[in-house]
C-alpha cells in the first residue's frame, strides 16, 4: 500500500526589499587603492559622499571623484547618519572609509543601529588584528578583542571608575590568555604596557606591537618585557598584542577565610566573618553586570568578593576610618582586582557622583543609618537588594524602624555559627557572636544593569 502523497506548506519571513543604492562602509588598509578589490575601489570613485576619518580621506585623495563631497567624520560620528540620509534623499551614492573590517570595533555597527539594516552594504577588509596576528604567526581565534580607541582619561590608576578608557583591557587582563588591542593617539602601547606594572602583571605578560601596518615603515616589536615597553615610543597607527607568559590563577570567588585578609592589628575586628560574609553576597542576588555599593568597607571583604562574582559588574566602597581604608586597600592590593573602586570618606556623603546599584551591602553606618537607608532605597534600581549586617539590638531596631517608615518589604536573619577548636585531643564547638542579616528589595520590575556603549569608527 502506498503512503499517502503529503503536501508540506512552506513559509517564509518576509524579507525586506534591497536598497538599489545603500551607503557603502568599505574596509581600507594604509596602502590606499592597493589594499581594495576592484568593485570596492569602483565604487568609491563613482560616489557623490565620501565619509572617513582625516588619514583615510587623505590617503584616497587621487581616488574621489573631484566633484564628490568630502565629509571628515573625526569629532562628528553622530552627524554622519544624517549626513548619509541626506545623500539618499538626494538619490547619491555615499561611501563610507573604515579602517579594516567597520564590523570589528568599526563604524559599521554604529551606522546600523541608525540606519535601517537594508541601508548599508558592507565590505570588509582583512583587520588590522589579523595583520598584526599573521606578521607573528599567532594564532587568533581565540584571542580577547579590546578596543581602547576612546576618550583620553589619562594614565590607568587602580581602582579606576568604568569611564576610564582602559577600563575594558584592565578587566580583560584578568581573565584571558591572550589579547589584541586596538589602541589610540592617547592610549598607546607605553601606556598599556604600564597598566600591565600597575596592575602588578609585568611578569605574566609579553606584549608585541605591529606598527604602521602595510605601509613602507611597517615594524614589528616581538616578545617586549612590559616594564621595557613602557618608557619606549612607537608609530601611530598600531595595534598591541598581549600573550599570557606564565599560568592565570583560578581563584575562589567568595568565601574565603578570613585569614585571607589582612586585618587591623594587634586587635582583630572590621571583617565581615566568612559565614556571615557567604549569606550575606547570597542575600544580594548579585549578577555578573552588578553594580555594588559597599558602606562601610572595614577591610573591604564583603566588596571584594563582591568584584570577583561579578566580573563585568563593579564595586563602590567607603569606609571613614583612615586606617581601616588602608588596610582595605592592601586587601584590594593582594586579590588584583581592577572593578573595584575605594573611597576614604563618610557615607553619604559622595555618594552622589556613585551609579546607581544593584546591589547595597551596609557593614558600618557612622551613625547616619537611617538617612543611608533612605538613600539606598531610593537609588537602588528596580528589583536591587539591599543587605545590611548588624551585632547590636540598637541598631537592628533602628534599621527595622527605618525600613518600617520607608514602607520596604523587609525580612531579618539571624546567623550564630559555631567553630571547631582543639581541646586536648579532642575538639569543642566555639560559638561566634550572633550577627542580624536585615534585607530588603527595592520596589518595581527587575531590570539589568545598564552597560557601557562603544561608538567608534
Amino acid at each position: 500500500m502506498n503512503a499517502p502523497d503529503t503536501v508540506t506548506a512552506l513559509t517564509t519571513a518576509p524579507t525586506a526589499m534591497p536598497d538599489p543604492q545603500p551607503c557603502r562602509i568599505i574596509g581600507v588598509l594604509d596602502d590606499g587603492a592597493a589594499s581594495l578589490g576592484a568593485t570596492a575601489l569602483a565604487l568609491l570613485r563613482r560616489a557623490d559622499l565620501v565619509v572617513g576619518g582625516t588619514r583615510a580621506l587623505a590617503l584616497f585623495e587621487d581616488d574621489i571623484a573631484p566633484g564628490a563631497t568630502r565629509r571628515d567624520l573625526t569629532g562628528q560620528l553622530s552627524a554622519v547618519p544624517g549626513w548619509i540620509a541626506a545623500a539618499r534623499d538626494a538619490q547619491q551614492a555615499s561611501v563610507v572609509l573604515a579602517t579594516g573590517d567597520p564590523l570589528c570595533h568599526g563604524i559599521a555597527s554604529y551606522l546600523a543601529s541608525r540606519l535601517c539594516i537594508e541601508a548599508i552594504e558592507v565590505i570588509p577588509n582583512v583587520s588590522t588584528l589579523q595583520l598584526a596576528c599573521a606578521r607573528l604567526g599567532l594564532a587568533w581565534q581565540d584571542a580577547r578583542i579590546v578596543s581602547v580607541h576612546a576618550r583620553d582619561a589619562g594614565e590607568w590608576q587602580q581602582g579606576a571608575a568604568p569611564s576610564h578608557g582602559l577600563y575594558a583591557l584592565a578587566q580583560a587582563v584578568r581573565a584571558h590568555d591572550r589579547l589584541a588591542v586596538l589602541t589610540s593617539p592617547d592610549n598607546t602601547p607605553a601606556r598599556i604596557a604600564r597598566l600591565l606594572v600597575a596592575e602588578g602583571l609585568q611578569d605574566d605578560f609579553q606584549l608585541s606591537v605591529a606598527e604602521r601596518l602595510c605601509t613602507a615603515d611597517e615594524r614589528v616589536c616581538a616578545d617586549l618585557a612590559p616594564a621595557d615597553a613602557a618608557q619606549q615610543a612607537f608609530a601611530d597607527p598600531n595595534v598591541v598584542l598581549l600573550v599570557r607568559t606564565r599560568q592565570r590563577p583560578a581563584p575562589v570567588r567568595f568565601g574565603l577565610p578570613d585569614a585571607a585578609y589582612h586585618q587591623r592589628q594587634p586587635d582583630k575586628g572590621l571583617i565581615t566573618k566568612q559565614e556571615v560574609r557567604a549569606v550575606s553576597l547570597a542575600r544580594l542576588q548579585l549578577r555578573a553586570d552588578s553594580r555594588v555599593w559597599d558602606i562601610g568597607a572595614g577591610s573591604g571583604s564583603v566588596g571584594l568578593e563582591a568584584a570577583r562574582l561579578c566580573p563585568q559588574g563593579h564595586v563602590w566602597a567607603i569606609e571613614k576610618n583612615e586606617a581601616d581604608a588602608a588596610i582595605a586597600r592592601q586587601n584590594v592590593q593582594a586579590f588584583g582586582v581592577s572593578n573595584h573602586t575605594l573611597v576614604h570618606g563618610k557615607a553619604p556623603e559622595g555618594l552622589d557622583a556613585w551609579p546607581d546599584p544593584d546591589a547595597v551591602f551596609i557593614g558600618g553606618s557612622g551613625g547616619e543609618l537611617a538617612e543611608l537607608i533612605a538613600l539606598c532605597l531610593k537609588r537602588l534600581r528596580p528589583g536591587g537588594w539591599l543587605v545590611m549586617n548588624f551585632v547590636t539590638l540598637e541598631n537592628l531596631a533602628a534599621a527595622t524602624q527605618a525600613l518600617q517608615a520607608a514602607g520596604a518589604a523587609w525580612d531579618v536573619l539571624q546567623l550564630q555559627a559555631a567553630r571547631s577548636k582543639p581541646i586536648l585531643h579532642m575538639h569543642r564547638m566555639a560559638a561566634e557572636n550572633p550577627v542580624w542579616i536585615v534585607c530588603a528589595q527595592a520596589v518595581g520590575t527587575e531590570a539589568p544593569a545598564a552597560s557601557v556603549v562603544e561608538e567608534g569608527a
